[in-house]
């Protein structure tokens, strides 16, 4: 007797983490691309919270060190940056032809993001945790304890999971590669200096203040930041949450709509 075929929820999750797997294997292949991603955060930690360490910013709570103050904002825009180049290599597979070849297999389209998907959080995840311990050799603490950690890595995947979703409906949507790093790189540094990582909102020119409190990344980073530093409220953290998930739900609404159109 023939064995029974894998039912379809079995044969998703066998083709999911064969996905998974395989750029697991990508990365133990490129471990420069690895040191350079955790360290440039922690340059960014050493050298701007350097520069900015008798700064008096309005809204920044006396006594606070800056390096305590943008710890969270580090580990927002590594996380932003993560996600939003998680798509590229989707994109050279696109490129190259080995997309093609792949679609032309009998598995699920939708395994071949989800293994993507899951491979940018774990690296994310990876990422905050080490940025964290790296952090505290330069003796910023997370006031909150280990539960302060977990609601950092929850806010960090909230944020994550709409840019990733973003980041994979972009790879797939753009005709070039060089499309995708040019909006990486305008979209950038605009949306971070518009955001709550580096200076509080009340420290902001009026128009820059109302970008900042429409970015997703400020909704995690004014999470991020009284789990260093102690202090937050519950509404501050329901409201972050609610931003996200906002966020979340057009960004994966967005990216389905795109993905089903390109990979029939």
């Amino acid at each position: 007797m023939t064995a029974a075929p894998p039912t379809p929820s079995v044969a998703f999750r066998r083709e999911t983490l064969a996905q998974l797997a395989r750029w697991f294997h990508h990365l133990r292949r490129e471990p420069f691309n690895v040191v350079f991603t955790l360290t440039q955060p922690i340059l960014w930690m050493l050298f701007f919270s350097s520069l900015m360490q008798e700064a008096k910013l309005p809204g920044m709570a006396p006594g606070t060190p800056y390096r305590d103050f943008m710890t969270a904002g580090v580990l927002t825009f590594t996380v932003y940056g993560n996600a939003m180049s998680g798509g590229i290599p989707l994109l050279f597979d696109r490129e190259n032809g080995f997309l093609t070849r792949l679609l032309a297999t009998p598995i699920a389209r939708s395994s071949i993001v989800a293994g993507r998907f899951l491979y940018i959080e774990a690296v994310a995840l990876a990422q905050t945790l080490l940025i964290l311990g790296l952090a505290a050799l330069l003796g910023v603490s997370v006031r909150t304890g280990v539960l302060g950690v977990l609601g950092i890595v929850l806010f960090g995947a909230l944020l994550g999971l709409g840019l990733t979703a973003l980041s994979l409906a972009l790879a797939m949507w753009v005709r070039h590669h060089g499309t995708f790093f040019m909006l990486l790189g305008t979209l950038g540094l605009p949306l971070l200096f518009c955001s709550t990582a580096l200076a509080p909102v009340d420290a902001m020119p009026t128009w820059m203040r109302w970008v900042a409190l429409a970015n997703p990344m400020s909704f995690c980073v004014d999470a991020m930041r009284p789990l260093v530093l102690g202090g937050g409220s519950f509404g501050r953290y329901v409201l972050s949450a609610a931003g996200l998930l906002a966020f979340d739900a057009v960004a994966v609404w967005v990216s389905v709509r795109v993905l089903k159109g390109k990979l029939a």
